[in-house]
């Protein structure tokens, strides 16, 4: 069911890219390139992005490395069995030519006394393979060169109207033959835009809890807009938690979270409880650089055991913590912390979403002239559970493959013939983060995922303004996530189920919603997931 607002403007282009991330720009770029002129729609200002917080850096081959080999390992040791190895091996083997485009584009990363290009080492990584930018700014390092290349045009892309902030996509319009426009609202009302290629570069769902390390816009707007154009996601029961998240009191629910870098730990600091036990003391092989999961359940286990919040990072024997960790390090002073003296109180927080709509390695979606790249997107890189820093490297590699598999639909001539307003359940965004919070996080069980289910049911339906719509959004994606981790009884990757079975040797394979094993349809207003051969699993 949908009701057709009231359009006060209309417009064509080539290409939207909904999105203004590292992916979404690198898409940009690439499309402009070939003399498309793209045009990227932000819901909010130009650094209120994912990319912008990121503070590891980008994988891609140590200077000792003379193939992607041992970071596929790495990648498909953390992905838990769920990784598709051709696509791990495709896009981390074209990381080289990534970076060096980056570069080319404006990118600085840092360097050592030598010139050469400075590397870290972070969780689950057998070799110090992640450049940086700024110590621990490397996403905002990328936000700025590639906003900036967009802003002088020197990627082809008009300078005036290319990049418009404070719009918000409501849904995506589509036909038999594939995508036609978008519906949007911005502040002239609601809008719509007649376009053969869209392409989603929303970043992810982080807003679904009351800690987050995401920007207030992830709200899960690209699955909400994939699913409701006939889309498929998967893999949505693998959140990332990361692991040491900066621990306020009193903060939970107050916004985003600044994490504390897993560079920090990757240098040297320690993860130890309030006696100065190490938290993952013969918990796995590498210690406090295991993969995040592996990290953010020890760290759950441990607050349990002992009744805290928080766990700690002791980083005070680190010498020159301020000049690599410049923004750790003001996160801290904010927070009336002295990393020299001090020890750093962290707790995991909802990080990064491993599955999201289902794409090929060129962000290509079932659904002609619908493209996906980023966060938003499940390409079979991450699996159960990403690999720290391979996030920067996908949004460079299948953005720019995406923008320019989107150009190639430039010259199709469309018209969005009818726009409505999906009907959508909206649950309020307070109560649905603490369910989600309490039931739904670093570790389930079915009565928990029952209760958010049960809550989920009882949404009103709308939506009826554009903060509804993100709600919206935002229930679509907890229905999503809340079946798909009812339906998997096994724990694996960052998916622990406390009532279920360990790691089954058994091969593994991907939910997907819809259409193989889960459907998605309208009823009444209510959108109904259906999985057949697992009904009773909630």
């Amino acid at each position: 069911m949908t009701t057709a607002p009231t359009v006060a403007w209309e417009e064509r282009a080539g290409l939207v890219i909904v999105g203004g991330g590292v992916a979404g720009l690198t898409a940009a770029r690439a499309a402009a390139s070939l003399g498309v002129s793209p045009l990227v729609l932000a819901k909010g200002g130009p650094t209120d992005t994912a990319t912008q917080y990121a503070q590891g850096g980008v994988a891609v081959l140590a200077d000792d490395e003379t193939s992607v080999d041992s970071h596929v390992a790495d990648t498909l040791a953390a992905g838990g069995g769920l990784c598709d190895e051709p696509a791990v091996r495709e896009i981390l083997a074209a990381g080289p030519d990534a970076v060096a485009r980056a570069v080319a584009a404006g990118v600085v990363f840092d360097r050592g006394p030598d010139g050469r290009l400075a590397r870290t080492r972070e969780g689950g990584h057998s070799r110090r393979r992640i450049l940086h930018a700024g110590g621990d700014a490397t996403g905002a390092e990328l936000q700025r060169a590639l906003l900036a290349g967009v802003g002088a045009g020197r990627t082809g892309i008009a300078t005036s109207g290319s990049v418009r902030f404070g719009t918000t996509v409501l849904r995506v319009v589509t036909e038999a033959a594939g995508v036609t426009g978008i519906l949007a609202h911005d502040s002239r009302g609601y809008g719509v835009i007649h376009a053969p290629a869209v392409i989603l570069a929303t970043g992810g769902l982080g807003q679904l809890y009351t800690s987050s390390t995401n920007p207030a816009g992830a709200t899960g707007d690209g699955l909400a807009l994939a699913l409701d154009a006939g889309a498929a996601v998967a893999d949505l029961e693998f959140v990332q938690f990361h692991p040491t998240v900066l621990y306020v009191p009193g903060a939970a629910g107050a916004g985003r979270r600044p994490l504390v870098s897993e560079a920090v730990r990757g240098e040297g600091a320690r993860l130890i409880d309030g006696s100065g036990r190490g938290v993952t003391d013969g918990v796995h092989p590498l210690g406090d650089l295991a993969p995040r999961d592996v990290v953010s359940r020890a760290i759950h286990h441990r607050m349990a055991e002992t009744g805290s919040d928080h766990v700690y990072l002791d980083a005070r024997h680190l010498d020159g913590f301020a000049e690599r960790f410049p923004t750790v390090t003001a996160s801290c002073r904010a927070a009336g912390i002295d990393s020299r003296s001090d020890l750093i109180p962290v707790a995991p927080a909802a990080h990064y979403s491993c599955g999201g709509v289902v794409t090929d390695t060129f962000g290509r979606t079932q659904v002609p002239g619908l493209y996906a790249a980023g966060e938003v997107a499940r390409t079979g890189l991450h699996g159960a559970n990403r690999l720290a820093s391979n996030s920067l490297l996908e949004g460079l590699v299948v953005g720019e493959r995406a923008g320019t598999e989107a150009a190639g639909r430039a010259g199709i001539r469309v018209t969005v013939r009818e726009a409505g307003l999906p009907h959508r359940p909206v649950v309020d965004r307070p109560t649905l983060q603490a369910a989600m919070t309490a039931h739904a996080s670093v570790v389930r069980d079915a009565a928990g995922l029952t209760v958010v289910h049960r809550l989920l049911e009882s949404g009103s339906v709308g939506p009826r303004t554009v903060h509804e719509i993100e709600d919206a959004a935002l229930t679509v994606a907890a229905t999503a996530l809340v079946t798909a981790a009812s339906a998997r009884r096994e724990s694996v990757g960052c998916h622990t189920r406390s009532d279920g079975a360990g790691p089954s040797p058994a091969p593994r394979r991907s939910e997907t919603v819809p259409p193989s094993s889960m459907t998605v349809r309208l009823r009444d207003g209510r959108i109904e997931i259906v999985q057949p051969q697992l009904t009773g699993a909630l």
